[in-house]
């Protein structure tokens, strides 16, 4: 060790403790510098500062009246407060036998009085100072003398707080990457499933718009139902990733009740045991038509009454419906699923709706399943505001019920058109696809709607082909080799400049994607399996066909009344939005995720002006439901939706202005 200046006898320990806070070189800190001034306030003094000294320097973090960085440690006055464990007076240096003579007492920075608290850690290592100077001889008081040890106090908490946020923000990062190996597992098995799966449903779809026989249909429909089933299967871990992250929205489209019970009933029967008896009962009252989420209907259906099903041997399941009350506006139903089944016991009644749980440990052996389908239940009902319920005896059957509140419709469901009346005469088609069983789906759907297509078997083939051909359309798989579909489309439209249409087509249906899609430049989007009506209608979509989905149109009345013809003020407003609103919506989106409520709040308040000013009326509505939302204190399924359709509206709006 340096011999000219003292050292404790815990020096190997006290700079370890220095180096754990990470503390040394940093930038000014509002924190430090308000303790700074505090501490020359308090002692009337004009330099003060905030120290800590390493191996051989005395580095200020923040100071007044001293002008430098860091001084050598061997002719600072604090290489001796760092010895004691109390606070260090000095009141005349000129009378100090030690610092008498010190160049900074009799010239430098002409020290007369010096005052030095250690900052010591918690587990006690001093490793700096904090201190008040004066040109002047002078006593503190003892009230002086408080001040300043609180203020030390102060100072190391802060430290530490600032030690704990890099050890949260670490524990933060070891989270996210564990969300994002999650997701990217999900995503892989979601894609490895769903693609043979996509073509399972698919065929069966196509094979059963040919003739067959009786025998022929019923097998089909039995495929159908299987594909289905297991699509459920799958969605059900999906939608555990979307349910975690706040972004599974609730549809509120018109669809048939009855109809919709009909067909939940006729889908499970299959499953029936031959002892057991299973029956449908509908209130008289039950209306034709609702405004709701008609998959997510199906969804918690599907998941109750296959339960019961599989949990019966023998006896009966009941699904029943009643119309609660009625409004001008809405209507409330409760749904029963009662079986005679296993049943539960009462102290397994709250841990049935957990996670992976089941009522018994031997009953996932037994029956299957993943213990995931309740949990899932109860999430959908509570997203759309409603409340789910179990009564139930071990060995004596079980009911569930909960409790579902629609709009009403005045909607009257019309007939679905044929396919092949597309309207859209002869479209080329570009597909990217690598899975050939997925190509030869594609080829066959495709080629019933009157189009032609061609295939590439990843992206470099894809843009290719773009470059030889003239297309109408790109149909853009995401995952494939040598160049996936995001990589893909980048370069379609980074180097290619091309506008062409693409439609992102994929398996992995996960949190995020749909959104990433449309980043990168994609104009829509369809999960796989794809169903043929749904293909069609957004092939229609991005071609600007479908008469429900005309382009955006912005007004500029507002601004050209606000600008009185000054068409430089009108350009730099313009580029104001183009500059500033992104940038609110992914400030927004991070306040979101992190559930920081106050932040969402601000930010969606201020980009409404904005919003208003190009008569954004849509997109300051989402604003006003997600500030409204944020001061409530908290966020539901319908924020995640008011987010997600504000970031996409905002994509487009700022890609038509720069157009302008």
């Amino acid at each position: 060790m340096n011999s000219n200046f003292p050292v404790p006898e815990n020096e190997l320990q006290r700079l370890a403790a220095l180096k754990r806070y990470n503390i040394l070189d940093t930038l000014p800190d509002n924190a430090f510098d308000d303790a700074t001034k505090l501490v020359s306030f308090i002692c009337g003094v004009p330099i003060a500062h905030i120290s800590f000294i390493d191996e051989s320097r005395q580095w200020f973090k923040s100071e007044i009246g001293i002008g430098v960085t860091e001084v050598p440690r061997e002719i600072s006055f604090c290489q001796y407060t760092i010895m004691e464990s109390e606070m260090v007076e000095i009141n005349d240096t000129h009378l100090n036998e030690r610092f008498k003579d010190d160049p900074n007492v009799t010239g430098g920075f002409n020290v007369r009085f010096y005052a030095g608290v250690p900052l010591t850690t918690p587990d006690g290592f001093n490793i700096g100072t904090l201190c008040a100077i004066d040109h002047i001889s002078k006593e503190l008081n003892e009230s002086q003398r408080n001040a300043l040890s609180l203020v030390a106090k102060h100072v190391m908490a802060q430290l530490e707080i600032g030690t704990k946020n890099i050890q949260l923000d670490a524990q933060r990062k070891i989270a996210e990457k564990a969300v994002m190996a999650r997701d990217s597992f999900l995503a892989n098995m979601s894609h490895e499933i769903r693609t043979p799966l996509n073509a399972i449903i698919g065929f069966t779809d196509l094979l059963a718009q040919t003739q067959l026989d009786d025998v022929q249909k019923d097998y089909i429909d039995s495929v159908q139902i299987a594909g289905e089933n297991l699509l459920l299967i799958v969605n059900d871990i999906l939608d555990l990733s979307k349910l975690e992250s706040g972004s599974l929205a609730i549809e509120a489209e018109p669809f048939n009740l009855k109809k919709t019970l009909k067909h939940v009933y006729n889908l499970l029967k299959v499953k029936v045991q031959k002892e057991v008896e299973f029956n449908l009962f509908l209130d008289a009252e039950l209306p034709d038509m609702v405004i709701g989420d008609q998959g997510r209907l199906n969804q918690i259906l599907v998941n109750l009454i296959g339960n019961s099903l599989k949990f019966t041997s023998e006896g009966e399941v009941i699904v029943a419906v009643k119309k609660m009350e009625e409004t001008e506006d809405d209507i409330t139903f409760k749904f029963f699923v009662r079986d005679t089944g296993i049943g539960i016991e009462k102290s397994k009644h709250k841990t049935v709706f957990e996670r992976f749980t089941q009522g018994e440990e031997s009953t996932t052996r037994t029956y299957g399943g993943t213990g995931l389908g309740l949990n899932i239940v109860k999430e959908l009902v509570e997203l759309q505001n409603g409340e789910i319920h179990l009564k139930s005896e071990l060995n004596k059957g079980s009911e569930f019920y909960f409790i579902l509140k629609y709009k009403k419709s005045k909607a009257v469901e019309s007939s679905a058109k044929p396919l092949s009346q597309n309207n859209l005469g002869k479209l080329k088609i570009l597909l990217c696809e690598d899975n050939v069983l997925n190509q030869k789906l594609a080829k066959s759907v495709i080629s019933s709607f009157g189009f032609d297509l061609d295939i590439a078997q990843n992206g470099d083939e894809g843009i290719e082909l773009l470059s030889q051909n003239e297309y109408d359309l790109v149909l853009m798989d995401l995952q494939m080799p040598v160049k996936d579909g995001y990589q893909t489309t980048e370069y379609i439209r980074n180097e290619m400049n091309s506008n062409i249409p693409i439609i992102a087509m994929t398996a992995h249906s996960l949190v995020g994607e749909q959104e990433r899609c449309y980043k990168v430049g994609m104009n829509a989007y369809v999960p796989k399996p794809f169903k043929q009506v749904t293909l069609l209608k957004t092939i229609k979509t991005v071609l600007n066909q479908d008469n429900d989905t005309p382009k955006r149109y912005i007004d500029m009345s507002f601004l050209d009344e606000m600008s009185s013809g000054d068409q430089e003020f009108k350009k730099e407003m313009t580029n104001l939005f183009i500059e500033k609103i992104p940038v609110q919506v992914e400030q927004l989106e991070k306040a979101f995720k992190v559930e920081n409520h106050d932040a969402v709040k601000k930010i969606a308040h201020n980009m409404k002006s904005s919003l208003d000013i190009f008569m954004l009326e849509d997109l300051s509505e989402y604003a006003t439901v997600i500030e409204e939302q944020a001061s409530t204190g908290k966020f539901t399924s319908e924020t995640a939706d008011k987010v997600n359709l504000l970031h996409c509206g905002v994509i487009e709006v700022v890609k038509i202005l720069k157009e302008l």
